[in-house]
């Protein structure tokens, strides 16, 4: 699975696409929220996992644009924000699922694992129709 890894903490980044490799996943980060958006955007991997706290555009901001976009990438909220509140508002605003610091590894791993066997959601662009022939290209 193809993962990017947006957290401004460089040597968190750096631990957690490390383990992602480990794990057999094709793994990047980027340490900005506008830098994380850009490239979700030109090559749209399968799973982001998102820090909210981010300089240059916030992980809620870059979490609804990717949205606007109709980006099919699962996100994974990775942030210290772990109040009820926090979580609700995240998953709300449209993340797969949302993970408070400090977190184990290996339980992120699982999580990363557990968003992986879900497919995307096509989206309009996907479905191709004619008369009753259907295709999800």
């Amino acid at each position: 699975m193809r993962v990017l890894v947006i957290e401004d903490d460089a040597r968190l980044a750096r631990q957690i696409t490390g383990e992602l490799r480990r794990c057999d996943h094709e793994a990047t980060a980027r340490n900005d929220g506008a830098e994380g958006l850009q490239a979700a955007l030109l090559d749209p991997p399968d799973l982001v996992v998102l820090d909210l706290s981010l300089p240059g555009l916030d992980g809620l901001s870059v979490l609804a644009r990717l949205r606007e976009a109709h980006s099919t990438a699962r996100i994974l909220i990775l942030t210290a924000l772990g109040e009820v509140g926090d979580r609700v508002k995240g998953l709300k605003a449209g993340a797969d699922d949302y993970l408070a610091k400090p977190f184990s590894m290996n339980e992120l791993m699982a999580r990363v694992e557990a968003l992986g066997r879900r497919a995307a959601t096509p989206t309009a662009e996907d479905l191709l129709k004619v008369s009753d022939l259907h295709m999800d290209v």
